[in-house]
């Protein structure tokens, strides 16, 4: 039986992968908070999709495969499906996506979480699990039911972890702990998923898909560029917090102009009033 490799590069890729999944989650959580300060539909949907992009994306699918980066197999070179790869990332944004518009919409209400929760830990498994299914070599794949049902528990309680984090979470403090949080169990998710995996057959050389640092490098690097846009984006947007306070104050100057509105009409009338009774 071939032998596997998960750290390949010793702590480089793990730790590498932990990162990426912390500043995901930090920066989609950050958005999230400011979803929750949106005062209409429309700028609620943006940051929640910014949110799913940064989950998503960079803290789920990212961490994936950098992960991968560090799996190699004894004399079986390992080359990637492209459209499979692409797919994988797609699934993860989409899912976690659903997730954040049930509780972004709906309340974080028991119902509303464990709905979204299973929504989008069935979809990380399935992202998870569709990179695995992208990798092309020699050798086939077997898995261990028992630890991928595992993994697939870890990714539903992990993604209701998130979304209760999502609506509750509030300062700056709070947001790094529950994202260091959320990476460990991201991460758990994905070497419990690995261990189910088995490689059989001979060594050899795959015959199609295309080798890890052509294909995962660019697309790493494309999203952790649109990840550090979006980290500028929110750092560069007013808190939750400062959303508040800039809505209470614009509805306290409404309700004075509308005092001092009402006010000039009844000194108006009275004027008339006194007026009319003069004549």
């Amino acid at each position: 039986m071939p032998e596997m490799h998960h750290f390949t590069y010793g702590l480089i890729t793990p730790v590498l992968a932990y990162v990426a999944s912390c500043l995901g989650a930090a920066t989609g959580l950050s958005a999230t908070s400011r979803a929750r300060a949106a005062t209409d539909n429309r700028t609620r949907a943006v940051w929640l999709l910014v949110g799913a992009l940064a989950i998503g994306g960079t803290g789920v699918w990212v961490m994936h495969f950098i992960a991968m980066l560090g799996f190699t197999v004894t004399d079986m070179p390992i080359n990637y499906d492209i459209p499979q790869t692409v797919l994988s990332a797609l699934v993860a944004v989409v899912v976690v996506a659903i997730g954040l518009f049930i509780v972004g919409f709906a309340g974080d209400r028991p119902v509303w979480l464990v709905s979204g929760g299973v929504v989008a830990g069935l979809g990380v498994a399935t992202m998870h699990y569709m990179g695995i299914a992208a990798m092309r070599m020699s050798g086939g794949m077997e898995f261990s039911l028992p630890v991928v049902g595992l993994s697939v528990a870890i990714a539903i309680i992990a993604a209701t972890a998130a979304l209760w984090l999502s609506v509750n979470v509030r300062g700056r403090g709070a947001t790094l702990g529950a994202a260091l949080i959320m990476g460990v169990a991201v991460s758990g998710m994905h070497y419990t998923g690995m261990a189910a995996l088995t490689i059989t057959g001979t060594p050899g050389v795959p015959t199609s898909g295309t080798t890890a640092i052509d294909l995962l490098g660019p697309l790493i690097l494309g999203i952790a560029a649109l990840t550090v846009a979006l980290v500028f984006v929110v750092l560069m947007w007013p808190t939750e917090d400062e959303m508040r306070d800039q809505q209470e104050f614009e509805a306290r100057m409404a309700r004075q102009a509308g005092t001092t509105a009402s006010e000039r009409v009844t000194r108006h009338a009275a004027k008339r009033e006194a007026a009319a009774s003069r004549h």
